[in-house]
């Protein structure tokens, strides 16, 4: 089995092609390999390479300069996630593609699955958004796995800089009303890897579906409850001499161009109740993570 994961020098990406190592022969490419900014060259990179599967964890990220560059998002995140599927309909090939929280309002005052309205409130979420439409639009073979605040030990994600804030400041303010399930990205590759080899195995068997799923740790906390589980363990671990104050605000009190959800929860029991799978709690992950920034482990 041939697979080609985009997005490689990524959080999820990078995690990827190990995860995916004993399904097939994984060829990881990262942004000169496959440029998602660049919808002609996509479709030429996948058709030279005749994947089996793609698992696209490219993306534009970016979520608040995506509030002034709206066009550049949707061409990432929608036109060339269109291309992708369009590519893996072609070939006959299963398409794995991650989606985000960011396509709902967070209003809803319990975990959302997957048939509840979307309703993106910022340039980022529509661009996602356009992303899955256009790859139900295409008509093959496909899953969309929805997850939520994505860290790792490599890239720009919120553990890493909490570690950094937290190592140069003694008081920090962290937004203590939006609730979510921060995922490490290891838990989120290696779940990856099992849906891939049961979706597999419905393929051949002439059983599988399209569907849109949630895959993001199990449990949920505020960006609060966040920093503070990784400060404690970053201490714990000696990563940081002492541990920060931390206050707790509102949302409103710490504006930003992008709009967030308020509540990022997504219910993930259709995963398990389909393939088997269901992610770790979120806490244990993130002293995992930490451990892999620590010297000497």
């Amino acid at each position: 089995m041939r697979i080609l994961v985009t997005g490689a020098t990524g959080q999820v990406g990078w995690e990827l092609a190990r995860s995916l190592a004993v399904l097939g022969e994984v060829h990881a490419l990262n942004r000169a390999g496959c440029d998602l900014a660049a919808p002609e060259a996509v479709a030429e990179r996948v058709a030279a390479l005749q994947p089996d599967v793609i698992v696209n964890a490219a993306a534009y990220t970016a979520v608040d300069r995506a509030e002034k560059d709206e066009a550049e998002a949707l061409r990432v995140n929608g036109t060339s996630v269109g291309v992708l599927a369009r590519e893996a309909r072609r070939l006959g090939s299963l398409l794995i593609h991650y989606s985000t929280d960011y396509v709902f309002d967070g209003e809803k005052p319990a975990p959302y699955v997957e048939t509840d309205p979307t309703g993106p409130r910022n340039a980022y979420g529509r661009s996602k958004l356009a992303g899955e439409l256009a790859v139900r639009e295409e008509g093959c073979d496909h899953l969309i796995l929805r997850t939520t605040w994505v860290y790792a030990s490599r890239g720009q994600n919120f553990l890493k800089t909490m570690l950094r804030l937290g190592a140069e400041r003694p008081e920090l303010k962290i937004v203590g009303d939006q609730w979510g399930a921060p995922t490490w990205a290891r838990h989120l590759s290696d779940a990856t890897a099992q849906v891939l080899r049961e979706a597999q195995g419905e393929r051949r068997d002439g059983r599988f579906v399209s569907e849109t799923l949630h895959a993001t740790a199990g449990g949920a906390t505020t960006w609060h409850g966040f920093a503070e589980a990784i400060h404690r363990g970053a201490h714990e671990l000696g990563l940081l001499a002492r541990c920060p104050v931390l206050h707790a605000i509102a949302t409103e009190e710490y504006p930003l161009p992008a709009a967030r959800p308020k509540n990022s929860r997504l219910d993930g029991s259709r995963l398990f109740e389909r393939f088997g799978v269901r992610l770790p709690e979120w806490g244990p992950g993130v002293g995992q993570c930490l451990e892999e920034l620590t010297p000497g482990r």
